[in-house]
């Protein structure tokens, strides 16, 4: 998977700031939607915190890294699906999470068996649609494209 593609994508949706925020949820956040952790430096930081370029690409590469590693166990299949299909799961996963996005379990059904027409529904049948309904609306209408 072309991984400056994914990059290029998220941060399209995630946006990359280079300071301390509070994302949708109030959770402190920054660069190419990292949420803080309690292992980070900027742990406890204020809002408005600065961070370097070199730190939030950092933390993009090792969340990236661990959204591929996400994405393959959820999805068995994940390395022999379409590139396509890889940088759309991992945008949901980046965006969502293992947690929440294992439990879509009809769109993990319908992408073992490479049904992506079915995937496409079970991402519009989805409350993740409303909640990021840009990015969701134009992920899903790319795997349509793949059932065609």
């Amino acid at each position: 998977m072309d991984i400056d593609k994914l990059r290029q994508e998220l941060e399209a949706d995630e946006g990359k700031v280079h300071a301390i925020y509070l994302d949708h949820l109030n959770l402190p956040t920054f660069g190419i939607g990292h949420l803080v952790l309690d292992s980070d430096p900027e742990y406890g930081q204020p809002v408005g915190t600065p961070v370097s370029e070199e730190r939030v690409n950092s933390c993009f590469e090792s969340d990236i890294q661990g959204t591929i590693t996400d994405c393959k166990n959820l999805f068995d299949n994940f390395d022999d699906l379409p590139e396509e299909a890889q940088l759309i799961l991992s945008n949901m996963m980046y965006n969502l999470g293992y947690t929440r996005l294992s439990k879509f379990s009809k769109l993990r059904a319908s992408i073992s068996i490479m049904d992506f027409t079915e995937s496409a529904n079970q991402m519009y049948d989805s409350k993740w649609r409303t909640q990021v309904p840009n990015r969701a609306e134009r992920l899903i209408n790319r795997m349509k494209a793949l059932g065609a």
